[in-house]
């Protein structure tokens, strides 16, 4: 197969929350588009024109390119090679004793590599471990013998927009885009000029490093509160008093509120520079701040109700970020098992996720303890308030690290909060 050859300009491998916005932006600029993935479920959803997750107006744009006809579905990698364009959205995760877990890129290389031709390109779109890039350029050269950056181009194009907010950023972010050898930056860069987001150009290496920090950074803000909240429970302190003392007109304050935090980036991304750190350990005490959380919840309901056993819990959240049906790697999960293990009665509520839970009303009714898992703005309500104490129990405790209703109690009773609430507005 020639360039002149190729029947679509770009096929997206892995039509997950990266790959799927993506398609389906591109064919909506009326770019001939491959979407492939082996999931029958969430192909058999696309072709009958239903969003298989949750993304703010993405459903529309499904719409419009099921009519106009410029995605095209397949099951099978080697199908990617029509596409001019080539780009893996492929999930990254890590093994759990920190090393990248290349098994999923691999077997699509294997899958490529008998049908890649002179022209192609082939875009890392999912995030890698530093040097991830270069290693996808010299399998290709190995195994066919392809001068890359002359003949086919590798590039890393990092994905960098939040959840829920593609269709919103696609078009601001920056996009960075670091390519292998002379040309394959340009190359790649074609694609992304569907877009009117500025491109930034550098080394596939500094494109890496770019995304995973961007990651680390952020899970490295959340576990500063989580900590101190754990500190100020220590002390007997206010945490929410505290972060408010640290920022009120402070030119160096800034520090967040505490929550769980967790979703497939921030738990995983560490990993893929703690893999070869020069200060082994340190993103690993960042995890096990915010991987602790959970059981810090637990332990400070357990202080003030004593045994959970036999008791209703209700978790209202199983998402990792508000507002979002996305529950990967979301520490709610957690929580409930820890709940399970100290044999509470848990009944889950989550007004977003695809999976069945119970109503809000069913959960609340009768529970001795609350936990706000996800800062849903369902949840942050005040309405929420009086559900809770018309329907659970009269010394119902709730604990909501997010500070959803601004009562400033991360540990409160229900017959207080609506007090305390209204006293802080």
């Amino acid at each position: 197969m020639e360039q002149s050859n190729f029947s679509a300009d770009a096929a997206v491998v892995g039509l997950g929350r990266v790959g799927l916005p993506l398609a389906l932006t591109l064919a909506d600029r009326g770019l001939k588009v491959i979407g492939i993935d082996n999931d029958p479920a969430r192909l058999g959803a696309i072709r009958d024109g239903r969003m298989p997750f949750s993304e703010s107006g993405a459903q529309e744009v499904l719409t419009r390119v099921s009519a106009a006809g410029t995605l095209s579905l397949d099951d099978h990698v080697a199908t990617a090679a029509g596409a001019r364009h080539i780009v893996l959205t492929l999930g990254t995760p890590s093994f759990s004793h920190i090393e990248i877990d290349m098994r999923d890129i691999r077997s699509a290389l294997d899958d490529l590599l008998g049908v890649l031709v002179k022209g192609h390109t082939l875009t890392l779109r999912s995030t890698v471990a530093p040097g991830t890039t270069e290693f996808v350029a010299g399998y290709l050269a190995k195994h066919r013998g392809f001068r890359i950056g002359e003949e086919v181009f590798v590039a890393h194009v990092p994905e960098r927009i939040a959840a829920g907010r593609f269709l919103a950023e696609i078009d601001t972010l920056p996009c960075i885009v670091g390519g292998v050898g002379e040309r394959s930056g340009d190359v790649a860069a074609e694609l992304f000029e569907a877009f009117s987001a500025p491109i930034v150009k550098t080394t596939p290496v500094q494109a890496e490093l770019a995304k995973i920090w961007a990651n680390i950074l952020r899970y490295t803000n959340f576990a500063l509160p989580n900590l101190l909240m754990m500190d100020c429970e220590r002390y007997g302190a206010n945490v929410f008093e505290v972060i408010d003392l640290i920022n009120r007109d402070y030119p160096r304050g800034g520090i967040a509120k505490p929550g769980l935090t967790a979703g497939t980036c921030l738990r995983k991304d560490f990993a893929f520079s703690e893999e070869r750190s020069n200060a082994p350990g340190m993103l690993l005490a960042v995890s096990r701040v915010n991987e602790s959380v959970p059981l810090f919840l637990l332990e400070g309901a357990k202080r003030r109700l004593g045994t959970l056993a036999g008791r209703k819990v209700a978790v209202l959240g199983l998402a990792f970020k508000a507002d979002t049906d996305d529950e990967r790697d979301s520490l709610a999960h957690k929580l409930i098992r820890l709940l399970e293990r100290e044999l509470a009665d848990v009944c889950v509520h989550d007004p977003h996720v695809s999976g069945p839970t119970a109503t809000l009303q069913a959960a609340l009714q009768d529970a001795e303890a609350v936990f706000l898992a996800a800062n849903h703005s369902e949840f942050r309500d005040p309405r929420l308030l009086e559900k809770l104490a018309q329907a659970c129990s009269k010394h119902c405790l709730v604990i909501d690290p997010w500070d959803c209703w601004g009562a400033g109690q991360v540990f409160g009773y229900a017959s207080e909060l609506a007090t305390l609430s209204g006293a802080a507005s």
